[in-house]
């Protein structure tokens, strides 16, 4: 919901966060990209034993973000909102390493899928 209204603030953004954009495509490439992420973030929740392995990306995900903005803050290139952005970013990192580590030891976890076939085959 936050990330949607960027795609239409792009002078104002300029405007606010000198110098201005040069380079729309990465502007609104990033938008995207992020907004496919959070939808992917949606579907995992829906069945987080299912999708346990897209929690490995994820994780990946928000630490790139946290990483290059802590290392921009600590070169002065970045405000300490953004920072406060990658912290949030932070805190979904753990949750997700958190999420995948409990889904390894939940019993009730989705069996691979060599396993469900094995399954299906012995009912008959």
């Amino acid at each position: 919901m936050v990330l949607l209204p960027q795609y239409f603030l792009e002078e104002k953004t300029s405007h606010d966060f000198p110098p201005p954009i040069t380079h729309p495509e990465f502007y609104y490439g990033a938008i995207g990209v992020t907004v496919a992420w959070q939808v992917l973030f949606l579907v995992l929740s829906g069945d987080p034993g299912r999708y346990r392995l897209m929690m490995i990306p994820a994780v990946l995900e928000k630490a790139g973000f946290t990483i290059a903005v802590a290392v921009l803050f600590i070169q002065h290139r970045v405000s300490p909102l953004m920072l406060l952005s990658a912290t949030i970013d932070l805190l979904f990192g753990v949750l997700f390493v958190a999420a995948y580590m409990k889904t390894a030891l939940d019993s009730t976890a989705v069996l691979p899928a060599t396993s469900r076939v094995a399954d299906l085959r012995s009912k008959k």
